[in-house]
């Protein structure tokens, strides 16, 4: 995302990525700076967009930047350009998925 020269002093840009099954949002947003990871995403409604999800949900999925997870992304001050991202929950253990896939294979 380029930084646009025309955001207020005192704001950051910053982006805020969740993604279905089915399809995936990026929800651009002008916060304060000094904005939290947790508070964007928050900001950014995806509830709306996505109506299976929660506002509480939402407060209690993992959160990372470009990829890497956020151990406290209510305390993560978010530069501009970042992308938040919001990540869904494991529907199947990786292991599990591997032995189902091997067994699969032998029959």
């Amino acid at each position: 995302m380029a930084v646009d020269s025309s955001t207020s002093a005192g704001s950051i840009e910053v982006e805020v990525a969740y993604a279905s099954p089915e399809r995936q949002h990026i929800v651009s947003l002008e916060v304060p700076t000094g904005t939290t990871a947790t508070q964007a995403v928050a900001l950014a409604h995806l509830e709306r967009l996505f109506p299976d999800l929660s506002a509480e949900g939402l407060g209690e999925a993992p959160i990372g930047i470009f990829g890497k997870a956020l151990r406290n992304p209510q305390q993560h001050v978010l530069r501009s350009g970042d992308r938040v991202e919001v990540y869904r929950p494991l529907t199947i253990d990786p292991k599990a998925a591997r032995q189902a896939r091997a067994q699969k294979g032998r029959t």
